[in-house]
């Protein structure tokens, strides 16, 4: 079975009520329904986190690639400043999608560099909700693909 781990950084425990202009209304919690009824369909195995902190990320992430399990990250404010989350992701060999509700591109300058989309296999960002939909496709879609290059030629 494949796995995956979503991710959340900092103040998405907040999702709901922090900025609904820009985040919408729907909460951390409706988020994750959404995602598990998804991995249900797909038949992945989910472990759904949210940290404020960057060291309980860096652990996840590496937790996952140890595991041989897929990430999907929204990782907040750390993505334009982590170079922890970079090296985590780099080094723990997880493959992993960047995700954002938001549009960062349309936003303040600042949130227009990722540190982590270089050593992401992709970044998905300004769909809301459907944004972690799209990262777990994209996701199951490379491990799938990863299982199958694996496999021996039976040539």
């Amino acid at each position: 079975m494949i796995n995956v781990h979503v991710l959340n950084g900092p103040n998405l425990n907040l999702l709901g009520r922090r900025e609904p202009d820009v985040y919408g209304r729907m909460t951390l919690a409706d988020v994750e329904r959404l995602v598990r009824e998804k991995a249900g369909s797909l038949g992945v195995g989910i472990t759904f986190r949210q940290s404020n902190h960057e060291g309980h990320l860096v652990d996840w992430i590496q937790e996952a690639g140890a595991q041989g399990a897929g990430v999907v990250i929204n990782a907040g404010a750390y993505t334009h400043t982590s170079i922890a989350l970079r090296d985590a992701i780099a080094g723990s060999a997880a493959p992993t999608v960047e995700i954002h509700l938001s549009n960062v591109h349309a936003r303040e300058s600042f949130r227009h560099h990722s540190l982590i989309a270089p050593v992401s296999v992709g970044v998905i960002c300004g769909f809301g909700p459907m944004s972690y939909l799209l990262g777990l496709e994209a996701i199951h879609r490379v491990m799938v693909e990863r299982a199958q290059e694996a496999k021996p030629s039976t040539h």
